[in-house]
């Protein structure tokens, strides 16, 4: 054992002196949020699952299983977001089900074995993070109660494990610029969250911390983000998501198919949204955030498979290729958002029952990209 003690502890001061940092008397590594999250990239999002209404299977996926992470990570992801739901699975008083909060520590302890960095938010929940100051009070009373709670219990974790506060905060079906309230109201989301994290103590006084723009849009980030206070510096994350163009990504009815450099149909082409306007839309996270110190997490981007016109995959699969490269290039740690769905129309990337890749080359294209642009 005494040679075993000695191997472990040389490995693990490598690891650190690699890393750049010493560890913490709390059992977490004194990274900057930047640092951390240049281990992330390649992220994976396990999407239509824990945050599923009615339940985790209730939208047609199997219950996640430790062979399901050990196949993202052999994959070559690094880190994985896995969206929540908690107000269904709370009392009136706001009261999270301790059978509830005991799965979704399950959950993440298979992706923590794995050897994935978490990331586990408050996702739509039914949607009462409603962005208006007639809901602001029962909102932020809510958000700070549910994290409080999940603060508490996720406490022990070190760095590999992140809380994002809220997700894709916005008025239902009103995607245009925010009005001055709605942007007020959901920043102020962002200082409840990031308040009642901290207030637990233990390492969540330490705790890396995502923290959303309006939206989770770049422009409206860009214009209208605040950063929320917080004592410690450096240990904050903001998350943008990305499908651009609209009607090549995510619009199911919509005959667009082909996009960028390689397309050559206009009739079937949105030039929206080409290679230099993903370069240049990242730089704008990058110069606003980054650069300043603020990692930036891509917590969702993905284009959906049009298997009838594309069945190759070719445009989607070049298309992942430039916006997983230029994201990480600019210091974005993308995340692909998979459903769980193989079919036409869909974006899943693994078979949640046995962890087999449904998308071989797409997989390893994400990856690749990835790491050649760190």
């Amino acid at each position: 054992m005494t040679g075993r003690r000695f191997a472990l502890f040389a490995a693990v001061v490598a690891g650190l002196a690699l890393a750049g940092c010493a560890s913490t008397g709390t059992g977490m590594r004194d990274l900057t949020s930047v640092q951390l999250a240049k281990q992330m990239s390649p992220g994976w999002h396990l999407g239509n699952s824990l945050e599923a209404i009615g339940g985790e299977t209730a939208w047609g996926n199997p219950p996640t299983t430790q062979a399901l992470m050990d196949a993202v990570k052999a994959a070559g992801f690094k880190s994985v977001r896995i969206p929540v739901a908690w107000a269904q699975y709370a009392d009136a008083d706001d009261n999270i089900s301790p059978t509830w909060m005991a799965r979704v520590a399950e959950v993440v302890g298979y992706a923590r074995k794995a050897g994935l960095t978490v990331m586990i938010n408050v996702h739509w929940d039914g949607g009462w993070q409603q962005p208006v100051y007639t809901k602001q009070a029962h909102a932020n009373a809510r958000l700070k109660k549910f994290w409080t709670q999940i603060a508490t219990h996720f406490r022990d974790h070190d760095e590999h494990l992140l809380f994002a506060g809220t997700n894709e905060v916005m008025i239902e079906g009103d995607y245009g610029r925010p009005k001055p309230e709605y942007v007020a109201v959901q920043n102020g989301f962002n200082q409840v969250f990031v308040d009642a994290v901290r207030a637990t103590g233990g390492n969540n006084a330490r705790r890396y911390l995502v923290v959303q723009t309006f939206n989770t849009n770049i422009d409206w980030g860009y214009d209208h983000f605040v950063v929320p206070g917080d004592a410690l510096p450096g240990r904050l994350m903001v998350e943008v998501h990305y499908c651009d163009p609209y009607n090549f990504a995510i619009n199911a009815d919509s005959p667009i198919w082909q996009w960028g450099a390689i397309a050559n149909n206009p009739a079937v082409t949105d030039a929206m949204a080409n290679e230099a306007y993903v370069d240049a839309q990242f730089q704008k996270m990058k110069s606003r955030f980054v650069d300043a110190g603020m990692a930036v997490v891509m917590g969702e981007y993905a284009a959906m498979y049009k298997k009838e016109h594309d069945p190759a995959g070719t445009c989607r699969t070049y298309w992942a290729q430039v916006v997983t490269k230029s994201a990480v290039r600019h210091g974005i740690v993308p995340m692909w958002w998979d459903n769980g769905y193989p079919g036409n129309r869909e974006m899943g990337l693994f078979n949640r029952a046995t962890g087999a890749q449904y998308f071989p080359d797409l997989i390893s294209t994400i990856v690749i990209s990835a790491n050649s642009a760190k």
